[in-house]
């Protein structure tokens, strides 16, 4: 099994970012009547009801897809795919592990603590990946 590097992680990652805009945007514009929320468009100053739903959607995103097609559309358009260490479909309690993970990974800031687990893990795991038994390989 070939497993997937931090380049083409984080260029997947990219591409999931431009599906989200794709849809976020213009429900913000029609939502908010604004492309981009200052603090002056939340309703509690620094978050707002919208920006919440939305981060539920993207965990939903991450959760659902990576549970049921084993990837998200930029794994898929790169050719990645999550699954467990023995090289099997990854189950829902994984994928929620996983991501759960990305709150640990996203420490302190822009998700060092994961570049570092990738960049040292012999399977290129993330700390998410870790305890929750999978990886992400090149198909």
């Amino acid at each position: 099994m070939k497993y997937a590097g931090l380049l083409i992680r984080g260029l997947a990652l990219f591409l999931d970012l431009i599906v989200f805009c794709i849809f976020f945007f213009p429900v913000t514009y029609i939502v908010k009547g604004t492309w981009l929320m200052t603090p002056q468009d939340h309703l509690w100053i620094i978050f707002d009801p919208l920006c919440a739903v939305f981060l539920i959607i993207i965990f939903l995103y991450y959760i659902l897809f990576e549970w049921i097609t084993g990837s998200t559309a930029g794994k898929y358009i790169l050719g990645l795919k999550v699954v467990n260490e023995d090289n099997g479909k990854i189950t829902l309690k994984q994928s929620l592990i996983r991501n759960a993970g990305r709150f640990v990974d996203g420490l302190p800031f822009l998700n060092i603590a994961g570049i570092i687990s990738i960049t040292t893990s012999p399977k290129k795991q993330r700390i998410g990946d870790k305890i929750a038994g999978t990886v992400c390989k090149l198909k």
